[in-house]
């Protein structure tokens, strides 16, 4: 019994260790792309990160999930762009503020307004201590303009969609749009309805995207690879499904078991599913439960105040 109860833990240690070392390889993995000559998306486990080079140093749009994320962020993008000098939130979920405390502490660093409450509401046990120096202090309800080193970012809160208080950054000069999670491509989104996200309203916000294309010519999504405008339109398509399917089923008295059988989606036919084991799974099944849960006015609200 003794040589079994060794062999197992031997087994067991082999396979944790086998699987942290995986998580740590996956986590630390971050891809970088060229977009334009000052432009690079810098892909990994979590959200695109967007690095704008100017004369004066960078500025970066969102960081990642973990500290040590972050901490690589920066590294690789003082090699592309410099010094950063100004960081952007997209919006307050983890895998896009999380890597903030691996940059310096009082850094100039944009959000919307929603996006700073609900950080505070939502996340605050995170940012205590020398964190609290990294949380967003550029904050702004509707519109933003930011000029460092010869270029222009426009921040812009189109409207609700992944939540209230989503904000894409366009960068004027090199034509690049980052929508941060107003956007996914090609994989199933996050609706935090209780953060103010909506099925119903998410293809208005798109089109105000879409109004905007003549001033862009690639797009960084939230997750998913670099696209364009056919792409954002294709993800609109499939967003209006959904929220057509949900208003029918409101409208038809169907359970969510009925609603997750019968709706009918066509637009996500090549969408990946995005899951974390045993943390997060989001698929079909997921989204349609969004959907009949927003239709049906089956969530509660956060409270920010």
């Amino acid at each position: 019994m003794a040589r079994l109860a060794g062999a197992i833990g031997i087994a067991l240690t082999l396979v944790f260790g086998c699987g942290a070392i995986y998580v740590y390889q996956t986590v630390s993995t971050l891809d970088v792309m060229r977009v334009t000559d000052d432009v690079h998306m810098i892909a990994g486990m979590g959200s695109n990160v967007g690095v704008l080079r100017t004369d004066d140093g960078a500025l970066v749009v969102d960081s990642m999930t973990f500290a040590m994320q972050g901490r690589a962020i920066r590294e690789r993008v003082e090699l592309l762009a410099g010094p950063v000098q100004v960081l952007v939130n997209t919006h307050y979920h983890l895998d896009h503020t999380h890597g903030n405390p691996s940059f310096p502490s009082g850094l100039p660093i944009y959000a919307t307004e929603k996006t700073l409450d609900y950080l505070n509401a939502l996340d605050a046990d995170y940012w205590q201590g020398e964190a609290e120096g990294t949380l967003p202090n550029r904050t702004f309800a509707d519109e933003q303009e930011i000029k460092l080193g010869g270029k222009t970012v426009r921040l812009i809160h189109p409207g609700r969609g992944h939540t209230d208080g989503d904000l894409v950054a366009l960068f004027v000069e090199d034509r690049v749009l980052h929508t941060g999670d107003l956007f996914f491509n090609g994989r199933y989104p996050n609706i935090d309805l209780e953060a103010g996200g909506t099925v119903q309203e998410w293809s208005a916000t798109i089109d105000r995207l879409l109004a905007l294309e003549g001033e862009y010519d690639h797009i960084i999504p939230g997750h998913g690879p670099l696209t364009d405008a056919a792409g954002l339109r294709q993800f609109q398509q499939f967003i209006r499904e959904l929220a057509a399917s949900g208003t029918a089923s409101a409208e038809a008295g169907r359970s969510l078991a009925e609603h997750q059988a019968q709706a009918a989606l066509a637009a996500d036919a090549e969408y990946d599913t995005m899951e974390i084991p045993f943390v997060l799974k989001r698929d079909r099944e997921f989204v349609l439960r969004r959907a009949w849960e927003e239709s049906t006015g089956n969530f509660e609200r956060v409270a920010t105040e």
